[in-house]
């Protein structure tokens, strides 16, 4: 089954969390929007979230999941960015990139990913880390995969790691019927904005606004529908069910690490993680570093933002006291065991 619904989260989140190792916010900071041109002629957006004049590692390219936009990543990128030039695409069919009919596939997926990171600027500087969530997380891999030396480090944060076909015996129609949102949430902007809300409301603020608004478009009837096409939306979950974790991550050069949230009704992301551990293992290739949160919903840039923030800075070294084999963890329950 897919992750839990954040509305389901069990949790809070901890207060103090610069604890973890995350610089603060940046609260001032306001990205600057850019497009690239990627063939034939398709604009794909990101946002530029600048970073120090001495970056303390390499610079950072995010990517959303399914039905979001870069915004979400708001509250990760404004501490990012006091250490790392930090970039947040918009996937192709999702928040201001063109929607096109087609190029929903992962080696264009991960060409739109690395046509940002090269009209950025972050490539000119040396390899770059990458971090995805959800949906995010396996276009962030394949991305990966394509950059190869040119990548420092790989961060998964609540996907990346599942073959969907196999853990949910699910078809791509019949995943894509469950991302429906329920038609009451849709009545209008200001019930859907109240649902987001009510997820978590300590972790409201602004830029949660800002996110859940991206993701919807008013109609003159008042109602919102969402603002991902449902071709770019059909085609998204189309590649996600040829993603083969155990294939594309042991290709991955660079350390990978992952955050997991709680674990989905029918028990499955768990053992769909031990299983790609054991398949890189056997590649000889070095396991994932894992940071759990078992009592938080799939948002855990949301939930858990200094958490994402350090994984992402530990996962290729950083002067903040993290390494590569050693993650702030706030559960407790961080292993590299890959069995």
């Amino acid at each position: 089954m897919p992750p839990p619904h954040d509305r389901d989260r069990p949790g809070a989140p901890e207060p103090e969390r610069e604890r973890h190792g995350a610089p603060e916010p940046d609260p001032g900071a306001e990205p600057s929007g850019y497009v690239v041109l990627v063939e034939p002629a398709d604009r794909i957006h990101f946002l530029d979230w600048g970073g120090p004049a001495e970056p303390d590692g390499p610079g950072v390219l995010l990517v959303h999941g399914l039905a979001q936009t870069s915004w979400i990543w708001a509250p990760a990128a404004r501490r990012l960015r006091r250490r790392r030039p930090t970039v947040a695409l918009d996937l192709r069919g999702h928040g201001l990139s063109d929607s096109p009919t087609s190029g929903y596939d992962a080696r264009t997926l991960a060409d739109d990913a690395i046509a940002v990171a090269d009209g950025s600027g972050l490539l000119a500087a040396g390899p770059i880390v990458l971090a995805g969530h959800g949906f995010g997380a396996a276009v962030a891999a394949w991305t990966a995969r394509a950059l190869g030396p040119r990548c420092a480090g790989l961060v998964l944060v609540d996907g990346g790691w599942e073959d969907l076909r196999a853990t949910t015996g699910q078809e791509p129609d019949e995943f894509l019927r469950g991302l429906a949102e329920p038609p009451e949430m849709l009545r209008s902007m200001t019930a859907y904005l109240r649902d987001r809300e009510a997820f978590d409301p300590p972790t409201w603020d602004a830029d949660q606004d800002r996110a859940a608004r991206a993701t919807v478009v008013d109609t003159p009837a008042g109602r919102v529908v969402p603002a991902t096409r449902p071709h770019a939306l059909a085609g998204a979950v189309e590649a996600l069910f040829t993603y083969r974790p155990d294939v594309v991550l042991a290709d991955v050069e660079a350390p990978i690490a992952a955050l997991a949230a709680a674990e989905d009704e029918a028990g499955t992301r768990g053992p769909a993680l031990k299983a790609v551990q054991r398949a890189l293992h056997e590649a000889g290739r070095p396991a994932i570093r894992v940071d759990r949160f078992p009592s938080d919903g799939h948002n855990l840039i949301r939930y858990r933002p200094a958490e994402v923030t350090a994984a992402i800075l530990a996962v290729a070294g950083t002067r903040a006291g993290l390494s590569p084999d050693g993650l702030a963890t706030a559960s407790g329950e961080a292993d590299v065991d890959p069995a």
